[in-house]
């Protein structure tokens, strides 16, 4: 079992509150497929969002980067953060062009992240966003060493303050336009993986590994 979301009132869906999803599964389900973040922060008195990788584990997400990184830096020092994971299932198209929109999953995660300074809990945390992006690469791969963990910054997010909104479903046409000789539907949209391309400097006999081959989409 887990906790249901409580929405706060910067985490209360508002517009289209009908989209909105409670079950802290669903938040974890949607989260776990996510292969980049968008991390918003204020600097300078203006907002600045930009793309992250991240990794969760239980109800924390790990984000790291470069220490000298100003967003980073801003967030480290405690301003408050929002990290958002969309995932876009399909194009929808209905009769009028103001209908028209699209099936979505996104989970919006307000707080204050906290610099994570503990060496276990920072190795943690970087193999959780290693195994985000390439799972099975934590233990495959070698670690980071002393040069490169002093040079990067890892921060924790707690999953308290979030939100997930999610549409699915045909176009909310207008009655009136439902005889309209315009095709309505939804053209769907999925991720996939294609064929695995060598770096050229790899050593004479390695091959793609399975952790890297089970991941090609059928049709990739």
């Amino acid at each position: 079992m887990t906790t249901p979301l409580s929405p706060t009132a910067r985490s209360t869906v508002r517009r289209g509150s009908s989209r909105a999803r409670t079950d802290r599964a669903e938040l974890y389900a949607v989260l776990d497929a996510g292969l980049v973040g968008h991390l918003g922060v204020v600097l300078d008195g203006a907002p600045v969002v930009l793309p992250t990788g991240y990794g969760r584990v239980d109800d924390t997400l790990y984000l790291h980067g470069s220490t000298g990184a100003a967003i980073l830096r801003a967030a480290t020092a405690g301003a408050p953060v929002c990290l958002t994971v969309t995932h876009v299932d399909g194009v929808v198209y209905a009769r009028s062009s103001f209908h028209h929109s699209m099936n979505y999953r996104c989970a919006v995660v307000h707080g204050v992240a906290r610099p994570v300074t503990d060496p276990a809990e920072r190795e943690r945390g970087l193999a959780a966003l290693t195994e985000q992006l390439a799972p099975g690469s934590w233990d495959a791969t070698r670690r980071p060493d002393r040069r490169e963990l002093a040079a990067t910054a890892v921060l924790a997010l707690d999953l308290t303050e979030a939100s997930l909104k999610v549409r699915t479903g045909p176009p909310g046409d207008d009655d009136r336009d439902l005889a309209a000789p315009v095709w309505g539907g939804v053209l769907p949209v999925r991720t996939v993986f294609g064929e695995p391309a060598d770096d050229p400097l790899l050593p004479p006999g390695v091959g793609v590994p399975a952790r890297v081959r089970d991941r090609v989409s059928p049709a990739g």
